[in-house]
């Protein structure tokens, strides 16, 4: 009888060691398959272009010089229309990230600045100049550096920059309904995201 209650009491000792192992071993699978899955969905996202734009500038060069100790002035002018085609887009293949299988956390450490494109076309209308006092390639450069300057703080000051970072949380928000999905938690320099309204409250 006795050598009866240890066989069984044995066999039940092997099979709960057996089923500790194998409920282990497919919690590790599970677990593999959720960090790939999560690093997947990132390394898919690429490149977001989120917000496309259209400009337009109305600019009067001016560019006057003195010659002869100043006895005379000689002045260069253009009207410059520039329309320019915008784009803002984050490289989010170089998010910075960490996936904490132990404690099932997606840790978000920082995301890449905003890309702004810009492409303007120029005309040049009512070109003047003297003589002594040509158009040349610096000037052309000069116009184009000014033009550019004054539509990066156009589309600063502008909803596109705005409209982008709606966008951009649009996208983490997909994060963050994946982590939830598989059980795990999201977080963002450390602090966790527990709904998608704190996604919309973090400072990118």
């Amino acid at each position: 009888m006795k050598k009866f209650l240890f066989g069984v009491i044995l066999t039940l000792l092997v099979v709960v060691l057996y089923k500790s192992c194998t409920d282990k071993s497919r919690e590790k699978m599970v677990l593999k398959e959720s960090s790939s899955l999560i690093q997947e969905q990132i390394v898919n996202v690429g490149k977001l272009v989120v917000t496309e734009g259209h400009f337009s500038e109305v600019f009067t060069y001016k560019n006057s010089k003195s010659l002869f100790a100043d006895l005379i002035n000689v002045e260069k002018k253009a009207l410059v229309v520039v329309n320019a085609d915008v784009a803002v887009s984050y490289d989010l293949s170089k998010i910075d990230y960490d996936i904490d299988e132990t404690n099932k956390t997606l840790r978000i450490i920082s995301i890449p600045k905003e890309e702004i494109t810009i492409n303007p076309d120029f005309e040049y209308y009512d070109v003047t100049a003297d003589y002594l006092n040509p158009f040349d390639a610096e000037d052309y450069n000069a116009i184009k550096d000014k033009v550019k300057a004054n539509l990066m703080k156009k589309i600063l000051q502008s909803e596109i920059k705005t409209n982008a970072e709606n966008r951009l949380i649009s996208e983490l928000a997909k994060f963050f309904i994946l982590t939830n999905s598989l059980g795990w938690r999201l977080e963002y320099q450390e602090y966790p995201i527990e709904n998608i309204k704190e996604l919309n409250q973090i400072d990118l």
